[in-house]
């Protein structure tokens, strides 16, 4: 999957109504330049090959009266939403997403309701789990020390990561179920909120 993909898609539906400029603006803000591959490039190429997927709908804005080429403006169609909205559960679910695909999902879960989006997170712990099992099951070191003794740190790197990404992922059941942030049918699908002074304790 591919994390510029929902990031654009996802942006643009946030504002409703976007150009090139305010989606690279807002992606920034989420430091997604840092850790994916949204570089100014890649989101003007995939806003243009988005459009020509009929995912979004380009407008073409007159130039300001200060003079400069026409703007595009991007709006995203029935069918990008449903894209969109493809992208994240699959994002927030997947247990082998790449920490870019995970973090943008994890970005945009509030514009799921609260209750798909700990659904969705659980299921997430469920194959992380899963997947777990398959590795200690596949790649246990049968015959003793010997000189490859040291591919058993891959096995344990792969057990560490499921545990740590579980680990995570509860807490942020945890916080969500215990009232922080808010959720698509809330008060404001956008906005956070902090958790309860209980749910902190």
């Amino acid at each position: 999957m591919s994390a510029t993909r929902l990031l654009v898609l996802g942006a643009v539906r946030q504002r409703g109504r976007a150009h090139g400029y305010q989606v690279l603006n807002d992606l920034e803000s989420w430091g997604a330049h840092e850790w994916s591959s949204a570089k100014p490039g890649s989101i003007y190429h995939a806003l243009k090959q988005l459009a020509k997927q009929g995912l979004l709908l380009a407008h073409e804005i007159a130039p300001s009266t200060a003079g400069g080429p026409p703007r595009t403006e991007y709006e995203i169609t029935q069918r990008g939403a449903e894209e969109f909205f493809s992208l994240l559960r699959e994002a927030l679910v997947s247990h082998d997403q790449k920490v870019d695909v995970l973090s943008s999902g994890v970005g945009f879960i509030v514009h799921l309701p609260r209750q798909e989006a700990v659904a969705l997170l659980k299921k997430r712990v469920e194959r992380l789990q899963e997947w777990r099992k398959s590795v200690t099951d596949c790649c246990t070191v049968e015959d003793g020390p010997g000189p490859l003794d040291h591919i058993g740190e891959i096995t344990h790197l792969w057990v560490h990561s499921a545990d740590a990404g579980a680990q995570w992922t509860r807490g942020l059941i945890e916080r969500i179920e215990g009232g922080a942030y808010t959720f698509e049918g809330e008060d404001d699908p956008l906005a956070t909120r902090e958790p309860r002074a209980q749910d902190r304790t």
